[in-house]
């Protein structure tokens, strides 16, 4: 009996029990619809991360007053983190001499209500006051207008540079140039629009109203708040010498001995983009315990299944034994039947998983993904759940008695 008999059986035998048959395919592919689809999601993801971070740079760093992320190292605990002042901000900006570009800014507020007459957003406006430089080195770019100047920045003037989704929800289709949005009760001239990065990880670039910072810090600066300087260095194979060039300048404003540790941090593009990727192998895990809970389940119930088979065609075995058919050979084409009825449900698992994956992975501005690892991995698993499940009912008709089981009524 060769291979291609033991699958032409197998299919049969399912036929003949359909209705359990679906029914265990649909358990299996739950399982592996939700491993496939979440990984699958998970790298659409990470290239979303990559892709929008890419757009910063490898050149350009941040200085900030802490760490952006949570740090249970001890070496962490005693640092007294000091918020960065605008005086410390523009003393770095002026003493800074490597070749490069620096920005000062800082972000007010996340929850922002902009109107304009009497269409309002709603309260989820990043608003950020900022210099001349901000634009370039946060990689970003003008649709149309312009951005803020450094004379708007020294003059202190209420004008607004605001984001896509923003232009699009309080003035549709017509031009946002040239008209007065009120922040804060207070009226902002808006000289620009930004063009859009995406709905997915552009931390509110799309919903943002930036203005010069000197103007902001009269009506929405909080005491105790921290600015950004934001760094661009024009040659990236010289980034590493740029930081300790800024850590330098920075230890020295703030008077910092030798051994006294800096009590500010630093952030680079890809530091943030490599933790929030890091961050996703949670949900990672989540998808494999899911899957193999489905699995788990479904091994089951494909068990009961081939034992009711093999009760159910207990005559057949008994007639197969008696015209030669040996034991290796009906444990084969039971294992060949679990295995079938595995990779069935598999493959409308991987199918649907990929389609889940991908469409989350489009709303989110990913890339398409054909999960090659996933798929195959799906496979494996399949293949290995027939044959667990599969293993003991095939035994057991294996080694049923010839003659007793054509007695079986």
């Amino acid at each position: 009996m060769t291979i291609l008999n033991d699958i032409k059986i197998a299919i049969e035998a399912v036929k003949s029990n359909i209705g359990r048959a679906i029914l265990t395919c649909l358990i299996i592919a739950v399982g592996i619809m939700a491993l496939v689809g979440m990984l699958t999601a998970i790298d659409g993801m990470k290239a979303s991360i990559t892709k929008n971070f890419s757009l910063l740079g490898t050149n350009t760093f941040t200085i900030i007053n802490g760490s952006a992320f949570v740090d249970f190292d001890d070496e962490y605990e005693n640092i007294d983190y000091k918020p960065i002042s605008i005086k410390e901000a523009l003393c770095f900006k002026e003493n800074f001499k490597f070749p490069g570009l620096v920005s000062v800014y800082m972000t007010y507020s996340w929850t922002a209500i902009v109107k304009y007459g009497t269409v309002k957003s709603n309260p989820n406006v990043q608003l950020t006051g900022a210099d001349e430089n901000f634009l370039e080195i946060n990689g970003q770019e003008i649709e149309m207008g312009r951005f803020i100047s450094a004379s708007d920045v020294s003059n202190e003037l209420q004008v607004a540079v605001i984001g896509k989704e923003l232009k699009e929800i309080l003035f549709k289709k017509k031009s946002a140039l040239n008209k007065n949005i009120i922040v804060g009760g207070k009226k902002y001239l808006v000289i620009g629009v930004l063009k859009s990065k995406g709905q997915a990880f552009d931390f509110g670039s799309n919903r943002i109203v930036i203005m010069p910072y000197t103007n902001g810090k009269k009506s929405f600066y909080n005491p105790g708040s921290s600015y950004n300087i934001g760094v661009k260095v024009f040659d990236y194979k010289m980034l590493d010498p740029a930081l300790n060039y800024s850590k330098a300048v920075f230890r020295n404003i703030r008077n910092l001995k030798p051994k006294m540790s800096n009590n500010f941090d630093f952030e680079t593009s890809d530091g943030i983009s490599n933790r929030l990727i890091s961050s996703l192998t949670f949900v990672s895990i989540a998808a494999y315990v899911i899957a193999f809970i489905t699995l788990f389940g479904a091994s089951i119930g494909l068990m009961n299944i081939m034992l009711v088979s093999v009760k159910e065609r207990t005559r057949e075995i008994g007639t197969r034994k008696a015209i030669g058919a040996k034991n290796v050979q009906i444990l084969r084409q039971f294992l060949t039947e679990a295995v079938i009825i595995c990779q069935i449900g598999g493959l409308g698992g991987i199918v649907l998983g990929i389609a889940v994956g991908n469409i989350v992975s489009s709303l989110i501005d990913g890339p398409m993904i054909l999960p090659w690892t996933w798929i195959l991995l799906a496979i494996v698993l399949c293949t290995l759940v027939g044959l667990v499940s599969g293993i003991m009912p095939a035994r057991h008709a294996a080694r049923l008695d010839p003659i007793d089981s054509l007695r079986y009524e």
